[in-house]
């Protein structure tokens, strides 16, 4: 059996095991000003403090997510007791216990369902849509409508609304607030690609713009010993591991690293994304021609060995990024320093990843779906007596998370959900740029809604080298504070090309429609199947006009009139 027939078999397995499931602002250096309605909100209610202390222990017991990956705590450390923790029992005098603890994708998935269909609910834990809405249904959890407006800060509630309703809308059913939303900036949306710079320099290329130029400069690194080792054993693209998707949906939009959405996206293709064809008329864009273009593109991609071979049964695809066999992946702004590229530098201090919003489309645009504000959703089992203290962790969580030391990862607080204002990226990237220069100093940063500006202001310094417009990882010290580094190198090499101008498409819904709760599931493998196999020659470019077929009979009409009547409303 061939090893790309292994390879599908292997995902294919997998996947049945598994339940399917931030944008520019320009060059604007001025932050947008959150909200003050939630504060007048809060003056309405009965009065209470976002940072309480309570007079007796609180004891609230967590399902969480744990990176086995993370080595960042000190030793005699633990998920249930480190700095976050302590700082949680000294602050509001809560304690945090971890009923059960699990890895992330998959297993924490698997956990939270089990918990859903046992009926045996942690007190809170942090879930997605599709077991947020299953929960609302099942009667499982606490109205939260009163201790939001009561407990939530204005910090919070004004971030919330400047999602301009989408974020309090995803939680509220008949009325009532089920469920905590997150927040993530457009940055967090947009999918592009990351190159090693000093792969091109030695090859002399440029980094490519188009479909056509990327085909060109991977067909280089694989053939031309960018590494400089003697030996054939350089990989052009990383592909998504093993239980990764080739592409972001609707139900999961952001943070699709190491797939293929910005080839996909080149074609003008959203698979996964309720959108609006050329009649104006509502369709789903997995059934697109331009997504049979970008199907066909990326099997000739993985036949000439332009992509990751391994790249659906490979366990981790940080691996070959790490140890410096890949030059290319596609991410977010914060799967550079964040994510492999430290290790990727210790290994090799040379290794120069650069981020560029690319590829382009025919017409010279770059043209990224975009994802939904609010992702996660931190909910409270029915009957827990004390909901203000999950609203009050995320309160302080914001409020402080600059006092933390950022060497132990922030996946260890309890609880946690991302907020920030829609173009806090931005706006820290622009500030950051004027602090360089001169022209602004970091007392002036201390700015509502942008809760670690200042700190990242005090701390450029520490790891940027002149030339401060160079962001090329020689005029780096990422040995001053590792830490700081990953932040900082994030957010101005991925930062960077978003300050363009480019074309977003949103999707018509990112919620379930009623016979998406009946049909999705099947639905959704039927699709992931079909494309995978597309791209690694194992069934033939056609089986895609068969897949349309099957998918609109199999329920996907059903439900393309359902998405239809929400795009009119």
């Amino acid at each position: 059996m061939s090893k790309s027939k292994k390879c599908i078999q292997m995902l294919l397995a997998a996947m049945l095991v598994v339940l399917p499931a931030c944008s520019n602002s320009g060059t604007s250096k001025e932050p947008s000003k959150p909200s003050t309605e939630g504060a007048q909100t809060e003056e309405i209610q009965e009065e209470a403090d976002p940072f309480g202390k309570s007079e007796e222990p609180i004891t609230i017991r967590i399902g969480k997510e744990i990176d086995a990956s993370d080595k960042s705590l000190p030793d005699g450390e633990s998920p249930e007791n480190n700095q976050y923790t302590r700082y949680i029992k000294e602050q509001l005098n809560i304690d945090t216990k971890i009923v059960w603890q699990a890895a992330g994708g998959k297993d924490y998935e698997q956990k939270i369902n089990l918990s859903i269909a046992s009926n045996d609910l942690p007190d809170a834990m942090v879930v997605k849509e599709t077991q947020f809405r299953q929960m609302v249904k099942s009667g499982q959890l606490e109205d939260l409508t009163d201790v939001y407006n009561k407990y939530a800060s204005p910090t919070i509630k004004g971030i919330v609304e400047t999602t301009n309703g989408l974020a309090l809308k995803s939680v509220t059913v008949d009325g009532k607030m089920y469920a905590l939303p997150n927040v993530t900036p457009e940055s967090d949306m947009v999918h592009y690609m990351w190159i090693r710079k000093d792969w091109l320099d030695k090859l002399g290329l440029e980094p490519p713009k188009t479909i056509d130029d990327l085909e060109k400069v991977a067909k280089a690194f694989v053939e031309q010993d960018p590494d400089g080792n003697g030996k054939a054993d350089t990989v052009a693209i990383s592909g998504p591991q093993l239980g990764g998707t080739i592409n972001a949906d609707f139900m999961n939009p952001n943070n699709n690293n190491y797939g293929f959405d910005p080839v996909f996206a080149s074609f003008h293709s959203y698979p996964g994304f309720w959108v609006k064809d050329s009649e104006g008329k509502t369709t789903y864009g997995s059934i697109q021609p331009e997504t049979k273009q970008a199907l066909s593109k990326l099997r000739d991609f993985y036949a000439k060995g332009l992509i990751d071979k391994e790249m659906s049964i490979r366990k981790n695809a940080q691996e070959l990024i790490k140890n410096g066999t890949a030059g290319i992946y596609f991410g977010v702004w914060w799967s550079g320093g964040y994510g492999p590229l430290a290790d990727a530098i210790k290994n090799n201090p040379e290794a120069n990843w650069q981020a560029y919003a690319v590829p382009l489309d025919s017409k010279g645009e770059f043209t990224p779906h975009m994802g939904n504000p609010s992702n996660q959703y931190l909910v409270v089992r029915k009957g827990y007596e004390h909901p203000e203290a999950a609203i009050k962790m995320q309160n302080l969580l914001y409020r402080d998370e600059s006092k933390f030391d950022v060497n132990v990862a922030i996946s260890n607080y309890p609880l946690r959900l991302v907020y920030a204002s829609m173009d806090v990226m931005d706006v820290t990237y622009n500030m950051l740029k004027e602090v360089l220069a001169g022209t602004k100093q970091p007392e002036e940063l201390d700015l509502p809604g942008y809760n670690l500006l200042k700190a990242d202001a005090e701390n450029i310094k520490k790891v940027k080298l002149e030339p401060y417009d160079n962001y090329d990882i020689q005029y780096w010290n990422p040995n001053a504070d590792i830490g700081v580094w990953k932040r900082m190198y994030s957010t101005f090499v991925g930062i960077s090309p978003l300050q363009q101008p480019y074309k977003k498409t949103y999707s018509v819904t990112y919620s379930q429609t009623k016979t998406m709760e009946r049909k999705w599931a099947a639905l959704d493998k039927l699709e992931k199947e079909t494309f995978l196999k597309i791209i690694m020659g194992a069934a033939p470019l056609d089986s895609f006009d068969q897949f349309v077929l099957d998918w609109k009979k199999q329920g996907g009409d059903q439900i393309l009139a359902e998405v239809d009547e929400i795009a009119k409303q």
